[in-house]
């Protein structure tokens, strides 16, 4: 093993020495003042559809174009957005909202209670294939009372509420075009939205342009429009920002980061970040429908060097930390989920996995074999690599296999892998949204295919419970059962990197990692 780890640590090195030269040095071109923001992202929108799309491109980009009765400023607070009055019941199972006066979508249409009351209905209608229903599974109605009144009811207290109805899937959505022409609504050009922005353009993998919302109940952007850009190679993003080709980079290749905080520092921002990085297992067919075989791969997996090592970290200060459950620490008031393993040495750890897979009937004789899916980035490939090599030594030969973002996350849904490339990203600050799409009420989104009674009980009894403290618990014990099972592999705690320009303002690092553009604007340095 230490020959195979010494090996990875020199493909590493190589990575982290590629391009350090001229070419990431910038240029002179500058961006107009008042030319739309420009932001990159990792992979292009996989659809307009808020209701119909989950993945994190297409949710920031329809976080842009539609609002709801809540949404985020600058600072990553919820706040009221359509509502302009919110009251709850003392028992937290009854939500009062009163819409603002006027508001409207962008083609001039009223925004009605009744819009609110459709768009729950449409998520929970399983002929939409929502892929967020179990999201919004804890609200037991949405009714409307009269033009600007809706009430919404709950199948127990939740007090994140407000958080969820920011989310884009729960915004007004245009029915008008909706009911015309069908799913071809997506098609109008500009698209009706009831956001800050409105769609003006797509060209596929190129560019997504959004300019000013004129009907929009809130302040005017601080910008004339965002152009969101996709780029899956981290390191063309750093040097289209390096070239002030881009305003803002939503990441940066992990291996560059000592790099750029010795050259750039005025670029780098870094910040804690409420998601979880990991790899799941297709839990329907053989090798990983045995526990014994899941269980002995997490084992010998050394996080703490892929999240130390690895990943480019320069101390504890920023290094991502090491995950063995897929709570942050910080929802849990650190005290996340470890298996009985966890502190063992690496060796008893591999000696216990080769006894686990011996007896599931994998040894030398018959090696288990299988292969590792990732999207198309190279943190993704290293990890991949990472963990491939270190199962050599438990006799296990396991191939990688590469496809672009959307290809992938394809697969995912469709159960056509065995191990691959996942994590999640926090819809809001709570342990049950990380936990709630590991079960089979979240369709095509539990890519593991999991189904524990077990565990769904010991979650619907955590959600219900309204003790804080009680509630943490029972929360901590859901994850544990599922963790048990060893459904995925975590690796690593995401905290968010981004490369932003000097002269942006309005961009403010926080947890939940959300930047709403229509708060992003630039100082007259651009012109410089």
């Amino acid at each position: 093993m230490r020959h195979h780890i010494s090996i990875f640590i020199t493909i590493i090195a190589a990575f982290m020495l590629m391009s350090c030269s001229a070419n990431d040095a910038p240029d002179n071109r500058k961006i107009s003042d008042d030319a739309p923001i420009i932001r990159l992202m990792d992979a292009d929108a996989r659809g307009l559809d808020p209701q119909i799309m989950s993945d994190l491109s297409s949710v920031r980009v329809a976080m842009d174009q539609f609002e709801g009765l809540t949404r985020y400023d600058e600072n990553g607070h919820v706040i009221l957005g359509l509502a302009k009055k919110m009251q709850v019941s003392a028992d937290g199972l009854i939500w009062h909202f009163t819409l603002r006066e006027g508001v409207q979508f962008s083609d001039g249409q009223k925004i009605m209670a009744a819009h609110f009351a459709r768009g729950f209905a449409r998520i929970m209608d399983e002929k939409s294939a929502s892929p967020h229903r179990a999201l919004f599974g804890i609200i037991k109605s949405v009714e409307p009372q009269g033009a600007d009144q809706i009430v919404i009811k709950l199948y127990q207290p939740f007090p994140a509420l407000p958080q969820l109805l920011a989310h884009p899937a729960m915004a007004a959505l245009p029915f008008h075009r909706i009911d015309a022409v069908g799913d071809k609504w997506t098609q109008d050009r500009p698209m009706v939205g009831s956001g800050p922005y409105i769609l003006s353009s797509w060209q596929l993998n190129q560019k997504l342009s959004l300019v000013i919302n004129p009907q929009y109940h809130g302040s005017r952007p601080k910008n004339n429009g965002v152009d969101w850009t996709p780029s899956d190679n981290k390191q063309t993003a750093m040097r289209r920002i390096l070239a002030r080709q881009a305003d803002i980079s939503g990441d940066y290749p992990e291996s560059r980061q000592e790099w750029l905080q010795k050259n750039y520092p005025q670029l780098v921002r870094i910040s804690p970040y409420i998601g979880s990085y990991y790899f799941v297992f297709n839990l329907r067919k053989t090798p990983f429908n045995d526990a014994r075989v899941r269980r002995a791969l997490s084992m010998a997996v050394n996080r703490q060097w892929m999240s130390e090592k690895m990943l480019g970290g320069n101390g504890a200060n920023i290094s991502n930390q090491p995950a063995y459950g897929v709570v942050p620490p910080s929802l849990y008031d650190g005290a996340a989920y470890r298996p009985y393993w966890a502190n063992w040495p690496m060796e008893m750890r591999r000696t216990e996995a080769r006894k686990l897979l011996s007896a599931a009937g994998y040894g030398p004789n018959n090696p288990l074999s299988f292969d590792i899916r990732y999207n198309s980035s190279s943190e993704h490939r290293r990890a991949a690599v990472a963990m491939a090599t270190m199962w050599r030594d438990i006799g296990v030969d396991a191939k990688n296999l590469n496809s672009e973002a959307s290809l992938h996350f394809d697969m995912l849904r469709r159960g056509d892998f065995a191990l691959a490339r996942s994590g999640w990203i926090a819809d809001y600050a709570a342990p049950e949204n990380f936990l709630a799409i590991h079960q089979t009420t979240s369709g095509s989104q539990n890519y593991t295919g999991y189904n524990n009674p077990a565990f769904v009980n010991a979650l619907e009894m955590a959600v219900a419970e309204g003790n804080e403290k009680k509630r943490m618990a029972a929360m901590q014990y859901a994850e544990k059962i599922m963790m048990d099972d060893n459904i995925v592999i975590p690796l690593y705690f995401y905290i968010s990197r981004a490369l932003v320009q000097p002269y942006i303002r309005g961009y403010e690092d926080n947890p939940a990692n959300i930047h709403p553009s229509q708060f992003i604007w630039r100082t007259k340095e651009a012109m410089k």
